[in-house]
């Protein structure tokens, strides 16, 4: 991680005369909480398979944390060292995420879809030393999974478990009996600003997820001005129904709160009718979500009358609304719609103002917060004009620090540019719209879908001759993945068939594809290469046709 020190100190001097690098890291706001609100609940978190719900102050927070701190180092931990969490939106995510700061060691929150071939590969990119899982969630047996790729990770000292029992019991790290002086003795080694404190993988086009690591200063420069823009402050309860291993999970539920001072309502499971009713018991001012979040709780409350009368802010994130989707939505919660966009690797870089007429948020996908620079690009690197279509790039405070191990892979250019691979237009007033994605990702619901790995996964399928994925609109997820396959002569393959091949496979459910289409060729080019927009237009001929 020390060979992305040069570039992000080029960058320091710039962040700091523009006032968005404040040189300061989430423990200083936990410390400040902590002092002023020791009682205010800084956590309210819920399980869906016990009903328990979980409580914990500021002080409460503080408390743990130091607690699993000093479990973690007495197990090794140091500063630079990653740990690993494949944890749903329980309390201990949060509590583990503040003791890697208290140790300066790295935060690697992993998605709880993750299986063995997802989960080996990063592991034992990052070199991760302790991995965090539990028991058990939603019918699957993490610890079984670890112990199946353990002799593949050499550096992995330690797997501890959440609801285990015995030597890897979560609840051990909680044990030490330790005093003041104990956890005084963690005073001192936090993070530096500049220092890397999380990796997070997105999946790429290459095949391989990319770990993007972010420091203190990169993620809260993000979080201050998205607090102010859309007026937050330490009244505010944030829920979060988003995995808090996705990045805007982990910043807008975990880091944003203790940022504001605020409290954080976690709920594992997305389900809207208890969506709904933790807001309304926690009083819940502000939630965030990809778009079948705001679909379905918007339903649930149309057809039930059981609304949301806290709710002041919704920003969804992750595919665009549709128009019809925010005059319902603003009519059932009452709240105001926030159409948002960013990355793993900027946060939110773009939202709409709660002051924006109803068609920005509709028709755009917002102006860029403070902090961040953006401008279109013709395949020459021309600067385009307001209304034409091209390459968008971002610069500015939030953007991370280079990919973990993989710096050939970063398109940041020498003036600090980096190219998103997404293609949109901006408006004269600075507002832009994404067009697409030159990039070969499919987003289903707000997650990434790694299609150049599920294509080479299903090309190895003795049935399949040529594969291609193509994403397919969905009024709910915003995008399903269609599978194109041209066959071996004499060979068939099922919708069935694919599935029991790619959960043989190891791979994450939510990564395959929901339709199988059997064509006797795959378009191309002249030159050989498969004409997905022709793909993508078949399948909507073929969907609407259904």
């Amino acid at each position: 991680m020390e060979t992305q020190r040069d570039r992000l100190l080029a960058r320091r001097g710039a962040m700091r005369a523009g006032g968005f690098w404040r040189e300061d890291t989430l423990l200083d706001h936990l410390a400040r909480a902590v002092a002023a609100t020791p009682d205010k609940p800084a956590i309210v978190a819920h399980r869906s398979d016990t009903g328990r719900e979980t409580r914990l102050s500021y002080a409460e927070l503080d408390q743990r944390s130091d607690l699993v701190a000093l479990s973690l180092r007495e197990r090794g931990v140091s500063r630079g060292d990653v740990v690993s969490f494949q944890l749903p939106n329980w309390w201990e995510f949060s509590v583990l995420h503040l003791a890697c700061l208290k140790l300066g060691a790295v935060s690697n929150p992993l998605m709880v879809i993750f299986r063995a071939r997802e989960l080996g590969f990063m592991l034992g990119l990052a070199e991760s030393k302790v991995l965090v899982v539990p028991a058990r969630f939603r019918g699957f047996d993490y610890p079984a999974m670890v112990a199946g790729i353990r002799d593949r990770l050499p550096a992995l000292r330690h797997v501890l478990v959440v609801d285990g029992a015995g030597e890897n019991a979560f609840d051990r790290l909680l044990a030490p009996a330790v005093g003041e002086a104990g956890r005084a003795s963690l005073r001192g080694e936090g993070p530096l600003p500049e220092d890397v404190i999380q990796l997070l993988y997105t999946s790429g086009t290459t095949g391989e997820p990319k770990g993007v690591m972010h420091t203190s200063n990169t993620m809260l420069s993000n979080l201050a001005p998205f607090a102010e823009r859309l007026h937050l402050g330490a009244g505010d309860v944030i829920h979060m129904p988003s995995p808090l291993a996705h990045q805007l999970g982990f910043m807008y539920g975990i880091v944003l709160p203790v940022m504001l001072g605020g409290t954080a309502v976690l709920q594992d499971v997305f389900v809207a009718e208890e969506m709904a009713r933790q807001i309304r018991e926690a009083g819940a001012t502000f939630t965030m979500g990809a778009t079948p979040f705001l679909n379905d709780l918007t339903e649930h409350v149309a057809r039930t009358g059981q609304g949301t009368p806290s709710l002041r802010v919704f920003v969804s994130a992750g595919a665009p609304i549709p128009r019809a989707l925010v005059a319902k939505a603003r009519e059932a919660l009452g709240s105001a719609i926030i159409s948002a966009w960013g990355m793993s690797e900027n946060g939110a870089v773009t939202t709409t103002r709660p002051e924006d007429p109803e068609e920005k948020t509709t028709s755009t996908d917002g102006c860029p917060l403070p902090g961040m620079e953006l401008r279109v690009i013709d395949p020459e690197g021309g600067v385009l004009p307001a209304g034409e279509e091209g390459r968008l790039q971002v610069r500015g405070c939030s953007n991370f620090v280079g990919y973990l191990k993989r710096p050939e892979l970063d398109p940041t250019d020498p003036e600090g540019w980096f190219d998103t691979g997404d293609l949109a237009r901006m408006d004269g007033e600075g507002y832009i719209r994404i067009a697409g994605r030159s990039k070969d990702i499919i987003i289903r619901g707000g997650e990434n879908i790694p299609v150049v790995e599920v294509e080479g996964l299903l090309f190895r399928h003795p049935a399949v001759a040529e594969v291609a994925v193509v994403g397919v609109p969905d009024a709910r997820l915003g995008e399903r993945a269609c599978a194109y396959v041209r066959l071996r002569d004499g060979a068939s393959l099922s919708l069935a068939d694919m599935a029991a091949y790619l959960d043989a496979q190891k791979m994450a459910r939510q990564y395959w594809p929901e339709r199988l289409e059997i064509v006797e060729e795959l378009p191309r080019t002249p030159s050989g290469k498969i004409q997905k927009f022709r793909l993508r237009e078949l399948a909507r001929q073929q969907g609407e046709g259904a």
